[in-house]
C-alpha cells in the first residue's frame, strides 16, 4: 500500500508519498506561497537532487495539481499512475473532544472539522481546503484519513485539562486545554518504550517537543496526563515567537497602555514574543545563539529563560506521574541544539539525571541515541520525531479494516 501523506496549511502544502510495504519514503516536497505571487513547488528527486518549479497556485486544489504532476515526474519515480496511491493521511490540527483517535473521512467528520475552527482559526480551515482540493484532483474512490494533533491528549483527567475560569465557558464554547503536536509525542514515547524494552504500560515518560512551537507532554503508562499546551498552541513555555503561558493581567495591562486590539494583542503574543521578543535579535536559535556567543546579554537572558521553563515543566510532570523513568528530546531544537539539553539538564540532576557532556554534544541532526550515564537514575534520550509516519500508519490501519 502507498500512502500520501498531506499537511496542509493556509499558504503551504507539505507532502510524503510512503510505500507502507518497507515504510520508505518514495517521494516529498512542499508548495509553499499558495494564494499569492511567487507560488512554487520544491520536491525531491529519486537520486537525491533537488527541483524547485515555479507554478501559479492560486489555490489548495492548483496545488494539489502541482502534487499530483510532482509524483508523476519520471525523474522522481515514485509511480507511473495515480491509481497506485491507495490512500491519503491529513494531518488535522483540532480535533476536538470529537476525536481520541484517527478517523477515516466522510461529511460529518468534515463538518466536526470546521465546527472546531474557532479553536484553530489558522489551521482547520486549511485543512478543509486540503481535502476538499484533494477530492477535486484525487476522486471521491480514495479513501482519506483525519489524524489529529489533540488525539493522543484526550486522555487527559479533568484536572489537567480544564482551567480555573466559569464552568460555563467549557460548556458553551469548549475552553480547555487540548495539547498539540500529539503525533510526535505519540510517536517518540513509543519508541522510547522500544528502546528500553519495555512495554510502554510499564513507563512513565516526559517528551519533549522543542522546536519553533513547542510542547512537553507526560505519558504514563501510555496514556497522556497532563501536556504544555492549552487551548491554543500558545500555552506552556516560551517558544520561538510565542510568549507561552503568563499572567493574563499582562494582556490587560500591555493592551491598555499600548491601546492594542484584542487581534493586536493575539498578534504580540504569537508573533512578536518568546525567544524574538526578549532577545530582539530573531525567533531563529540559530541567531540567537550567535549573539550570545557575541556577548549579547538579551540573548542570554532568552536562553537562560527558555532552559529553567522548560526544567519547570519536566519537574512538575515528574510530580504528576508520581516519578519517571525516561525523558526524550525531539523535533528541531530538540534534537540539534546539545546545550539546550544541557542547560535543561543541569536543573534536573537534582532528580536523577547524570547527563553524559560527550554523548550529548554528539547527539545532532536527529542522530538517536542516550544522552545520560548509565548510573543515572532517569535516562534521557534523542530520538528523531517522525509525525508522517504515524499518520501514515493510522491511515494504512484504518483503511485496511474497511
Amino acid at each position: 500500500m502507498k500512502v500520501l501523506v498531506i499537511n496542509a496549511g493556509s499558504s503551504s502544502l507539505k507532502f510524503q508519498l510512503i510505500d507502507m510495504a518497507n515504510e520508505s519514503v518514495l517521494a516529498k516536497g512542499n508548495c509553499e506561497r499558495i494564494g499569492t505571487d511567487g507560488s512554487f513547488i520544491g520536491y525531491k528527486t529519486a537520486d537525491g537532487g533537488k527541483v524547485e518549479k515555479k507554478t501559479e497556485m492560486k489555490n489548495h486544489t492548483q496545488a494539489f495539481e502541482a502534487v499530483k504532476d510532482s509524483l508523476l515526474d519520471p525523474a522522481v519515480n515514485a509511480i507511473s499512475d495515480l491509481s497506485e496511491v491507495s490512500a491519503i493521511g491529513h494531518r488535522v490540527v483540532q480535533g476536538g473532544a470529537y476525536f481520541d483517535r484517527s478517523v477515516l473521512i466522510d461529511a460529518d467528520v468534515l463538518g466536526k472539522i470546521k465546527e472546531l475552527s474557532p479553536l484553530a482559526p489558522l489551521h482547520n480551515p486549511a485543512h478543509i481546503q486540503g481535502i476538499d482540493a484533494c477530492t477535486a484532483v484525487f476522486g471521491t474512490e480514495i479513501p482519506q484519513v483525519a489524524v489529529f494533533d489533540t488525539a493522543f491528549h484526550q486522555t487527559m483527567p479533568e484536572k489537567a485539562y480544564m482551567f480555573a475560569v466559569p464552568y460555563e465557558y467549557y460548556e458553551k464554547y469548549g475552553v480547555r486545554k487540548y495539547g498539540f503536536h500529539g503525533t510526535s509525542h505519540r510517536y517518540v514515547s513509543a519508541k522510547m518504550a522500544e528502546i528500553m524494552g519495555k512495554p510502554i504500560e510499564e513507563l512513565k515518560i516526559i517528551t519533549c517537543h522543542i522546536g519553533n512551537g513547542s510542547s512537553i507532554t507526560a505519558v504514563k503508562y501510555g496514556k497522556v496526563v497532563d501536556t504544555t499546551m492549552g487551548l491554543t498552541p500558545l500555552g506552556g513555555f516560551m517558544m520561538g515567537t510565542r510568549s507561552g503561558s503568563l499572567d493574563p493581567s499582562v494582556v490587560t495591562f500591555i493592551a491598555e497602555k499600548e491601546g492594542l486590539s484584542l487581534s493586536e494583542m493575539e498578534t504580540v503574543l504569537n508573533k512578536k514574543s518568546g525567544l524574538l521578543g526578549v532577545s530582539g535579535v530573531s525567533s531563529d536559535d540559530r541567531d540567537v545563539t550567535a549573539a550570545e556567543n557575541a556577548g549579547n546579554p538579551r540573548a542570554k537572558l532568552a536562553h537562560d529563560m527558555l532552559y529553567y521553563q522548560i526544567a519547570q515543566y519536566i519537574g512538575s510532570y515528574f510530580v504528576a506521574m508520581g516519578g519517571c523513568d525516561a525523558i526524550v528530546f525531539t523535533a528541531g531544537l530538540g534534537e540539534n541544539q546539545p546545550i539546550l539539553r544541557e542547560g535543561v539538564c543541569n536543573y534536573l540532576s537534582c532528580l536523577g539525571v547524570d547527563l553524559d557532556k560527550d554523548a550529548n554534544n554528539a547527539a545532532v541532526r536527529g542522530k538517536q541515541g542516550m544522552l545520560t550515564k548509565p548510573e543515572s537514575k532517569v535516562r534521557v534520550e534523542l530520538i528523531a520525531t517522525d509525525e508522517e509516519m504515524v499518520i501514515a500508519r493510522d491511515t494504512r490501519d484504518i483503511v485496511e479494516a474497511l
